[in-house]
């Protein structure tokens, strides 16, 4: 069996294939165009596929385990025989119990979705209670390393540690079943050691956030646990996303063999480790290559911070900092970026070659390593702009009060109680991306273009008027992705062609390039908009995508601070505000759904950040007049972690998710005494089912029972734009139905 670790590795690679291969498979077994079998197969090729390139970057050690058909969360509940009684009473397949766990079915909503830390991948909320019965289910994981070794590959299998995987669990007091929880992964590891299996990986990022006493504690004991078992694989412990702080000691204190922590985004973990004293023989998994963002290494930074680790442990690798789940596949694939962009950055098969290369400076000392990069071209710097910025003052950032801002929007827009509306995105039909392609291929000129985009618009306008919501939207038929649909009209970002990261289950994104100073060039959106309205005398929404949520679904330049960034587009967006408000629109949205999600992870460093992710979107919305109604947008996150900044946003309505969690969002906002209107979505878009109209009556009373009426707005969760207008129409017919009935009492 082999027992070295070797020099380098990775924690996880991307698994939804160079040209989302996975999400065409699951999405045609879905739609039944593809048999099970011919899934697996897919996602067979696309494992091999993997394990071959990091055996040809040459990585001393590779993971296995990390494939998923959903989602890593989701696949840890399975193996751990964790599937709720109302998945497993439905009578399904194994497959397909699994996907109606990830996606809900007719009788039973989804698990709840919610972010993966401060990440864009959402992740599935496992359901634990006091009567969960947990059995080890080792036969994916088994599975998948014997996949490898007929390749010739010896893998390490990957699972979600049990402590991190109860602590983002839900229901009773999750954490209190720990000690349950570590009999049935000593029952795993037995399994895998049986197999022959020298590793296996177990992550505990939930320990870079902040933890208490007990918690830590669990941890420590847990560990002891599983070191000891005399029948076991060895144990790499996997943190990244931050700094272990106090959870470190906890863990050397074990008798596990490696540890692993992040030294880009948790730089402070090196001078932790210098603090400790003796390691114990244990191997230090040093994370020198940043797995979230696309630059390029300064390598011989990295090298000093590895060497500094190397003096310290008896044996050091090299790894990315997290898993490389969070970039794109492959650089090589970006035939029109600009090539001194492109000279500056990495993406997952580039990473490895870093690793590699650190790996070898580390413990031969003599690599040469590439030249530094010369400065940024002068063009990406934008004067007139940072002028601007530093001309701004407090007003620039506040606008009236609330209460006389209401009583104008209310006058002007003539609103009943409980208006229904929608987040903004109506169907991508297949007709939509084709319209697209062939415009972006040049078989379809602009004047067709435009034609058809106008078509799908006065569509949706009629589709809405026949429906009765009283806010209509114009559907975002131009828009190919919230960001990178505005990333394509200002200066200061570059967008990529192949640069498809997972964000959930088949929802993959293109998350555009920050690279020098962000500037508008010409309005964005007010064509469509004014179009839209031209249609209706209903107010029609102008949508905007806000400031953090552009840097947080954005690879962002790593030169400047990110408040400096953030106010750049949010001084864009706020030419766009006044531009829509000025052409006649008077209700403008701007979306927010990543402010919880990239909220630090320690108490620390939050307020700092909040501040100035709170200024952005102010500076972005307090352009406009008073009776111009402000939306805003927040979905799949724990907010009640947020609420006060949510609160601080003084949006004039914020809608946000909260059928899969159940409107607990009310209660955190009632705690605060939040006064504006509000949103809470009463039906999941994230899942296929329509919901029963006493679904979403129930929903919208509960809302009611916490929030004023006048004060109340009636939305689905999120946008449509991955929904089928079959399903549209059906779940819209019942919440304006629901709204109408609660209206009358």
């Amino acid at each position: 069996m082999t027992t070295s670790f070797g020099q380098s590795t990775v924690p996880g690679y991307p698994r939804i294939g160079a040209r989302r291969e996975l999400k065409k498979a699951v999405e045609a077994y879905w739609a039944g165009t593809l048999d099970a079998a011919g899934l697996h197969e897919t996602a067979a090729e696309l494992r091999a596929q993997v394990w071959r390139t990091l055996r040809d970057a040459r990585l001393d050690a590779i993971p296995s385990n990390t494939f998923s058909y959903y989602d890593q969360m989701l696949d840890t509940a399975v193996a751990l025989g964790a599937v709720p009684h109302r998945f497993a009473r439905l009578g399904l397949d194994e497959l397909d119990t699994y996907f109606a766990m990830a996606r809900g079915v007719d009788t039973e909503p989804a698990l709840e979705l919610t972010k993966w830390f401060d990440t864009n991948y959402h992740y599935l909320v496992p359901e634990i209670d006091p009567d969960t019965s947990f059995t080890a289910r080792p036969a994916k994981a088994l599975s998948e390393y014997a996949e490898a070794r007929t390749l010739g590959i010896t893998t390490r299998p990957v699972l979600i540690g049990p402590a991190t995987f109860l602590l983002l669990a839900k229901g009773v007091d999750p954490f209190a079943r720990l000690d349950d929880l570590v009999d049935t992964y000593a029952d795993l590891l037995a399994a895998l050691a049986g197999a022959g299996v020298p590793w296996v990986q177990l992550d505990e990022p939930a320990y870079v956030a902040d933890r208490a006493a007990a918690e830590i504690d669990g941890l420590h004991r847990a560990y002891r646990r599983l070191g000891d078992l005399p029948n076991r694989p060895r144990i790499f412990v996997a943190t990244y996303f931050g700094e272990l702080a106090d959870a470190l000691p906890a863990l050397l204190d074990t008798p596990v063999d490696a540890i692993g922590v992040d030294l880009v985004a948790g730089p402070g973990n090196l001078e932790r480790l210098a603090g400790v004293g003796p390691l114990g023989g244990k191997t230090i998994v040093a994370g020198l290559v940043d797995g979230r963002n696309i630059w390029r290494t300064d390598l011989r930074t990295a090298v000093a911070a590895g060497a500094t680790v190397a003096a310290l442990a008896d044996h050091v690798a090299v790894s990315t900092s997290c898993s490389l789940l969070h970039v794109p596949v492959d650089l090589a694939a970006e035939t029109h970026l600009d090539p001194r962009l492109s000279a500056r950055l990495a993406f997952a098969r580039q990473k490895l070659d870093e690793v590699v290369l650190l790996g070898r400076a580390l413990r031969d000392g003599t690599t040469v390593l590439p030249a530094p990069l010369p400065a940024a071209p002068a063009s990406w710097r934008h004067d007139e702009i940072r002028g601007r910025l530093a001309a701004l003052r407090p007003d620039d950032r506040s606008r009236g009060t609330y209460p006389d801002r209401a009583a104008r929007q209310q006058h002007r827009l003539a609103l009943p109680a409980l208006p229904t509306t929608t987040i903004g995105s109506f169907p991508q039909t297949p007709e939509l991306r084709a319209a697209r392609a062939a415009h972006r291929a040049g078989t379809l000129d602009d004047a067709g273009y435009t034609a058809r985009m106008r078509a799908e618009v006065a569509h949706v306008i009629q589709l809405q008027e026949n429906l009765g919501l009283d806010v209509l939207v114009h559907g975002e038929p131009e828009r190919n992705d919230m960001v990178q649909y505005f990333a394509e009209q200002l200066d200061g970002f570059a967008a990529t062609d192949h640069g498809w990261v997972q964000s959930y289950g088949t929802r993959c994104v293109r998350p555009p390039v920050i690279h020098g100073d962000v500037a508008r060039r010409a309005p964005m959106t007010v064509a469509w908009s004014t179009y839209a309205q031209s249609l209706t005398s209903k107010p029609v929404k102008g949508m905007l995508t806000g400031p953090v949520t552009i840097l947080a679904w954005s690879f962002v330049r790593d030169d400047q601070p990110l408040a400096a960034t953030a106010d750049q587009v949010a001084l864009a967006l706020r030419d766009e505000c006044r531009d829509l408000e000025a052409a006649g629109i008077r209700v403008i949205q701007v979306d927010e759904p990543a402010l919880r999600e990239t909220l630090p992870l320690r108490r620390a460093h939050q307020q700092t950040y909040l501040d100035w992710a709170v200024g952005a979107f102010r500076l972005a919305t307090s352009g406009v007049a008073d009776d111009t109604q402000i939306h805003t947008h927040l979905c799949y996150s724990e907010f009640g972690e947020v609420i006060a900044a949510i609160d601080a946003l003084d949006a004039d309505v914020t809608s946000i998710e909260a059928s899969r969690s159940k409107m607990e969002i009310l209660d955190d906002l009632a705690t605060i005494g939040y006064h504006r209107g509000v949103g809470p979505g009463v039906w999941d878009i994230h899942s296929p089912r329509v919901p029963p109209h006493d679904e979403v009556a129930d929903a919208l009373r509960r809302a009611v029972a916490a929030v004023p009426a006048h004060r109340l707005w009636v939305n689905p969760d999120c946008g449509l734009k991955t929904r089928a207008y079959p399903e549209v129409e059906a779940s819209l017919r019942r919440l304006v139905a629901a709204a109408a009935e609660v209206r009358q009492g």
